[in-house]
């Protein structure tokens, strides 16, 4: 890879970054390709972008990025995919689903919201955060529930009454 196209490729890493506030590493060597086609499908599904990405390249674009990636390109040895989402537990969720059948992808970290998260144990807990529209769809629920309760009880208060009358 000449310069030229290093920095062409860390300006485009750079610009994915800055564009997404969800972002996870993982190690997916070791899959074989069959397994790395049915990742990066079900990635494709949710819509999740996968790539495998130099660590030197991917180091570059994280400290030009204005994002604060914190002790995230420490974890950069080895092999790593990059997960780009819109959904905070999307990757994780799928990576989840792929260490049923086998003990990989190995998260190596992740990037959501400006928090940073470092670790592969920390995957179930990453997978069970809430998106935004199940957090708001519990909100409106609670919301809902008080106001419920008093239509009900208004409710039956008239219909005691029209039955005394």
């Amino acid at each position: 890879m000449t310069r030229e196209e290093k920095s062409i490729a860390i300006e485009d890493l750079t610009a994915q970054l800055e564009s997404s506030k969800i972002v996870y590493l993982a190690d997916i060597s070791g899959l074989n390709a069959e397994t790395t086609s049915n990742l990066r499908r079900a990635c494709y599904k949710a819509g999740i972008q996968l790539e495998v990405v130099k660590n030197t390249l991917l180091a570059k674009a994280m400290e030009a990025s204005s994002n604060d990636y914190g002790a995230l390109p420490e974890t950069l040895k080895g092999n790593t995919s990059i997960f780009l989402s819109e959904v905070a537990n999307g990757p994780a969720k799928i990576i989840k689903d792929f260490r049923k059948k086998s003990k990989l992808p190995v998260l190596k970290g992740a990037f959501i919201n400006s928090e940073i998260y470092i670790g592969d144990e920390l995957l179930d807990s990453l997978a069970s955060l809430k998106s935004k529209e199940e957090v708001i769809g519990e909100i409106i629920g609670l919301l809902q529930s008080p106001a419920q309760r008093v239509i009900s009880a208004l409710l039956n208060q008239f219909k005691d009454e029209e039955v005394e009358a």
